[in-house]
């Protein structure tokens, strides 16, 4: 058999390089989509563009923006513009800090910006919708609070619930983790999420015995309380957390609401519906005029529905995948993706694959979204369990003065 030809490793590396540049150039760029708004009951529609959200899209900075935008903090120029850059939205942004607090040093509130592109590190106390504990400098709180909008989540406790006692003493979402991360150090690692999301207990042989100090117990005793909690509350939404928000926001308020380790603008409708509505900025509906908002309803989403700009229940052209059939959406998206200046064919048609890829992604993301959001979080919590119980395991002494079955 002929020996097969490879091509140079030079070339098959600026190849690769030009790919991830095109695949990085594409994720960075985000579609704008007109819709109406009005903030008071009693002032009259105004067209807004609003950016949307591809599958890797930065959600932080996408929902401050959107936030800004709609409160006519900044504006995209011209109207006719069809995508905005990273780069464009961040100068916006810097600009109407400079111009809205010209006396307080904006450094740490800047210096976070460049990170909102990957996400954000926020860590939520479970005592209160509005309460956060800062990361590190603490520059993606300053961002918010510098830029004049207000960080909310519902993955409160009940106060009369049995969990309040013992969450209100970690009180936040790092500080319960690492609890949860020394209990199960103390059991031998048995102290796990497991995989079937089953009733608290102690996972491994029922006849296994652990030496336990009086502290560790009480350890172990609030860690099953704490991965109950955390286990029954997959989207980081809890009812009591729902009526919460429900309660306390104003009505008109546009907020940045942290759910399932992403942000999205959330809104209070004035008047006497007073509803809870997220954005829609998933770019599959893109091309759907009628989905505007999505009402929240629910913990898990099963309920939600989809409105328009009157805040009427909407009929998506497109059914459940919005906006076009799979060959104009196709169309669509290659015709989009051309437009991004890719003048080289080999370019183009890197382009073209890259941009059916995500529409295809993008189709089956809307119909499994929550899913995928949960079963991340698990994910996550395990790999901080297992990574933090390691760690633990190599430098702690364990006292064995009280024994349990």
């Amino acid at each position: 058999m002929a020996e097969q030809l490879q091509p140079p490793t030079d070339t098959r590396q600026s190849r690769n390089a030009s790919h991830e540049s095109i695949q990085s150039s594409l994720e960075e760029v985000w579609y704008l989509k007109e819709i109406s708004f009005k903030a008071d009951k009693d002032a009259p529609f105004r067209r807004y563009k609003i950016i949307t959200q591809n599958f890797n899209g930065p959600c932080s900075f996408i929902a401050i923006c959107n936030i800004l935008i709609l409160r006519d903090r900044i504006q995209i120029q011209p109207w006719e513009r069809t995508t905005v850059s990273y780069e464009y939205l961040s100068r916006l942004v810097a600009e109407y800090l400079l111009k809205a607090s010209p006396e307080v040093d904006i450094s740490a509130a800047l210096s976070v910006m460049p990170a909102t592109r990957k996400g954000m590190d926020l860590n939520p106390l479970f005592t209160g919708s509005g309460l956060f504990r800062p990361a590190g400098s603490g520059g993606e709180l300053k961002l918010f609070e510098q830029a004049g909008i207000k960080l909310v989540h519902g993955w409160l406790v009940d106060p009369s619930s049995p969990e309040y006692e013992v969450l209100s003493r970690t009180e936040d979402y790092d500080s319960s983790v690492n609890l949860l991360v020394e209990a199960d150090h103390a059991t031998k690692g048995n102290l796990v999420v497991s995989d079937d999301f089953g009733p608290p207990g102690l996972s491994g042989r029922p006849d296994t015995i652990y030496e336990l100090s009086l502290d560790e117990q009480r350890k172990v005793e609030d860690a099953l309380v704490i991965r109950n909690f955390i286990e029954s509350s997959p989207s980081q939404l809890t009812y009591h957390g729902l009526f919460t928000l429900a309660s306390e926001l104003e009505p008109g308020a546009l907020v940045a609401l942290f759910r399932n380790s992403h942000l999205s603008v959330l809104y209070k409708a004035p008047g006497d519906d007073g509803a809870l509505y997220t954005l829609a900025t998933d770019q599959v509906f893109l091309h759907e005029p009628s989905v505007v908002w999505e009402r929240l309803e629910d913990v898990d989403g099963g309920s939600s529905t989809f409105v328009d700009s009157d805040f009427v229940r909407s009929s998506p052209a497109g059914g459940d995948y919005a906006g076009h059939t799979a060959e104009t959406a196709l169309a669509a998206l290659e015709q989009q993706a051309r437009a991004l200046t890719l003048d080289e064919t080999a370019d183009e048609a890197i382009a073209r694959q890259l941009q059916a890829e995500e529409d295809e992604v993008t189709r089956n993301y809307y119909v499994s979204r929550e899913r995928n959001r949960m079963e991340k979080e698990r994910i996550e919590h395990e790999r901080a369990y297992e990574a933090r119980r390691q760690a633990m395991a190599a430098t702690r002494n364990k006292k064995k003065d009280c024994v349990i079955m």
